[in-house]
């Protein structure tokens, strides 16, 4: 950069609202970028839009807290999201109900496999304690994960990128899993998403069809509490 625009990108980067319309626009080009592919889960919009600001970061040597600043309104919308995932399940509650009992098994086998799965492979590849610790919660929404892994004394920004990642990869291949398996049920489908990737599984699942999204948002709370409760016995067991 020139002096003159080196001065205007260090003044525009200290305002809060920079970040944010950066933020808005990224997800705009990613999620144009995913219509534009055939809605190919390969093409995922959250993580086009994360590459792209990363990308950006870095390439204007900006600190993520400078960008959180700006950005964090975004993140303060991720609560009332949460929060109107109770709209699809009130709509669908008679389908829910009729499938109770198999969900709970599902979440049980499913929490366990999650946690369990990750603690052993980082296990046999020489994890620390604290890593593993870390790595535990990776398949819960992010705040819940954060304060799981503070709490047991992990590193939360290290959860923080993994539940990220999480999210993203079972995202872009849940779709093609399920085709390539033939499962059919969207509720089995959206259900496993909501388990294994959170959040960003779940906004995929409504993306595909309600009820796998309904059942995604189920997936998701019930693997958060059911998690909060295993990471604890995995640190008596270590």
């Amino acid at each position: 950069m020139t002096p003159l625009i080196d001065d205007i990108w260090v003044y525009l980067s200290a305002g809060p609202l920079l970040w944010l319309t950066l933020t808005l626009a990224a997800y705009v080009v990613a999620y144009y970028a995913y219509e534009r592919s055939g809605m190919n889960p390969l093409v995922n919009p959250v993580a086009v839009s994360v590459t792209l600001l990363v990308l950006l970061l870095y390439a204007t040597d900006v600190e993520y807290g400078t960008y959180f600043d700006g950005a964090q309104f975004v993140h303060f919308l991720l609560g009332p999201a949460t929060v109107a995932l109770a709209v699809p399940l009130y709509a669908n509650i008679k389908i829910v109900r009729r499938a109770a009992i198999p969900m709970l098994l599902a979440l049980l086998v499913g929490s366990a496999t999650a946690v369990g799965s990750v603690v052993v492979i980082a296990s046999l590849l020489g994890g620390s304690p604290e890593t593993l610790l870390s790595l535990a919660p990776r398949s819960v929404t992010t705040p819940i994960a954060m304060g799981i892994s503070e709490r047991v004394g992990g590193l939360p920004s290290l959860t923080a990128v993994l539940v990220i990642l999480t999210g993203i990869i079972g995202a872009m291949s849940g779709t093609p899993l399920f085709n390539m398996l033939r499962i059919r049920d969207y509720r089995a489908r959206g259900f496993a998403i909501g388990i294994a990737a959170h959040g960003i599984g779940t906004a995929r699942a409504f993306q595909v069809n309600q009820i796998a999204g309904t059942f995604a948002g189920i997936g998701m709370g019930l693997n958060g509490l059911i998690t909060a409760l295993l990471v604890p016995l995995l640190l008596f067991l270590l």
